[in-house]
């Protein structure tokens, strides 16, 4: 019997190209060694997570948010903690003054598919889903190019979408939010360092 996906949505979803988010926690992570002189732990997941919630709107409450984690054939993330996407992350949750936080992990199908367009039909399979309210995306916009700001201002009118990046996005129908401070918060490092 097939199963009805919209079911399994819930009204708020963050869909993050996880090997992209390890990538610029790297970076952050090298940059901020040298320039604060101290060792840069990796980065807190849930507390990253949380950063991420807030910074698409979602306030302190009973939330249902669901997390979306795409990555590369390389399941282990060299930067957060946990990092095992199939074994710590996949099918865990954790709760909060946030809500409940579910976890999702799914690889890439290589030679199927790459990342760039694994990415783009996730987010049409929640652009098209009446039930999710609340979307938060982290793509690697670098290499997206504007496809998911132009299926966005498409495909998303009635819902709220925030993307989180690095560099401003160009686009109308979504909020935007820097990526870098989000990582920075989960890697302890703190604003009176700088």
């Amino acid at each position: 019997m097939a199963t009805d996906i919209s079911n399994m949505m819930s009204d708020n979803v963050l869909l993050i190209d996880f090997s992209y988010a390890d990538q610029v926690a790297f970076d952050l992570t090298v940059n901020f060694e040298r320039m604060l002189e101290r060792r840069i732990p990796k980065a807190d997941l849930a507390h990253w997570l949380d950063c991420v919630a807030l910074d698409g709107g979602i306030t302190p409450g009973e939330n249902e948010i669901q997390a979306i984690f795409l990555y590369d054939k390389n399941k282990r993330i060299s930067c957060f903690t946990p990092s095992d996407a199939e074994k710590d992350i996949n099918g865990k949750a954790f709760k909060d003054n946030l809500g409940e936080f579910s976890m999702e992990a799914y690889p890439v199908a290589e030679g199927v598919t790459d990342m760039t367009e694994f990415y783009i039909e996730t987010l049409r399979v929640l652009l098209n889903n009446e039930k999710i309210k609340n979307i938060i995306l982290v793509p690697n916009a670098e290499k997206y190019g504007t496809s998911v700001c132009s299926m966005v201002k498409k495909d998303g009118k009635g819902k709220s979408i925030t993307i989180l990046a690095m560099q401003p996005q160009i686009g109308i129908g979504f909020n935007q939010q820097i990526l870098g401070y989000s990582l920075m918060s989960a890697l302890g490092i703190r604003g009176d360092e700088l």
